[in-house]
């Protein structure tokens, strides 16, 4: 790859990810997009993501437990398809992304109305005409782990516990300040864990830390902490969250991202610090063969022992669950893609359904999809 100069790095950056910095390494934990088409200051891009999967538990309901995306079992349909409008210019940006799917009907099913379909909306300027500042407000893209929505971004097709217990989408405002040509950070004010409707009265506040020592590196640590009473769960106090992952593209041959976050909720009845913890950790390879063809693995645990995220589907009290997996990814084009995966599940506990519903520790999961962008 040729050396290119800060300035052109940070501009094209600008236009494809909003500020974000783009060499052989971007932040897959954030909804990206390619460029698109490009009409004067706007620029309009399309995503789809078609698959179909098999969990060998035969859930009654269809549903694939524990997981928002990719979750109909047995059914040829739509995970996530959306169009992104995005407006650039020196001082004024903005971004809508509604979205659609079998994603959306899962992991935005507690937002009213309308607000289901929104993946991002948001509208941001610069306030110092010689500053790289941005200030965006709206429903804004999480920085919480290192998967995002978008399939096609990542070395798996399938997402990792991780980012299904993590908000995907947040609502309220960013700030973002570059510190150096490296180094970033952002400051976030929200209305909650994953809320565009606010469950209280309350704020929350978040932070992201960007480094990018190199070309091939990318180190991102990200906190949270808020007030999570709500209607639903009313006894919830304060969340305190933080995580931290890693990608590395060596622009050839090999790609690795991995991510580690540990969680605290505190409850009205105060209960001991680590009844209220969960954690999580994972670890993903790519190794490509060819432009057309390549190959990827994930190893990952999720630790939640007193239920703060997962409630299992089974009589089972915890949830504490390893994952592996191994995907074959096809790339005919630059904007197509298919995927084939295996995903093997083994709990400490029955926490999953086999063919005949009984509660049992494994699970196999097969999928296959194809992916198209613009």
């Amino acid at each position: 790859m040729k050396k290119i100069t800060h300035k052109c790095l940070a501009f094209l950056g600008l236009i494809l990810g909003y500020g974000h910095l783009i060499a052989q390494v971007t932040n897959t934990g954030l909804m990206d997009m390619t460029p698109g088409e490009k009409i004067g200051n706007l620029r309009i891009g399309a995503y789809i993501d078609a698959y179909y999967g098999y969990d060998f538990g035969s859930p009654e309901d269809g549903n694939i437990p524990y997981f928002a995306s990719m979750n109909r079992h047995n059914e040829a349909t739509i995970n996530l398809a959306f169009v992104d409008v995005r407006y650039q210019s020196e001082r004024i940006r903005g971004r809508f992304v509604p979205g659609f799917g079998t994603f959306i009907n899962a992991n935005n099913q507690s937002e009213p109305g309308s607000l289901k379909n929104i993946l991002e909306g948001s509208v941001g300027f610069r306030p110092f005409a010689k500053k790289d500042i941005w200030i965006d407000f709206g429903v804004l893209g999480s920085p919480y782990t290192n998967e995002s929505a978008v399939s096609r971004d990542h070395l798996m097709y399938t997402r990792s516990f991780a980012p299904e217990y993590v908000p995907y989408y947040l609502a309220g405002g960013k700030v973002t300040l570059p510190l150096s040509g490296k180094l970033t950070a952002y400051l976030y004010l929200l209305n909650g864990w994953q809320q565009i409707q606010d469950q209280n009265e309350g704020k929350s506040l978040g932070t992201q830390l960007e480094f990018r020592p190199n070309g091939k590196n990318l180190f991102n640590w990200n906190t949270y902490i808020g007030d999570e009473r709500s209607e639903l769960n009313p006894d919830n106090r304060i969340r305190y969250f933080t995580d931290i992952y890693w990608i590395y593209n060596d622009g050839k041959k090999w790609s690795f991202t991995s991510s580690a976050y540990i969680g605290l909720q505190e409850t009205v009845q105060n209960r001991p610090t680590s009844e209220g913890i969960w954690w999580q950790g994972n670890f993903i390879a790519r190794y490509t063969f060819t432009e057309l063809l390549s190959v990827s693995g994930r190893v990952e645990y999720f630790w939640d022992p007193s239920r703060i995220q997962i409630v299992p589907v089974t009589p089972a009290e915890k949830f504490r669950t390893f994952s592996s997996g191994l995907a074959l990814n096809v790339s005919p084009a630059t904007n197509l893609m298919f995927r084939f995966e295996g995903r093997y599940f083994l709990s400490q506990d029955a926490v999953f359904f086999d063919a005949q519903q009984n509660p049992t520790d494994s699970k196999l999961w097969m999928i296959s999809n194809v992916t198209f962008s613009f």
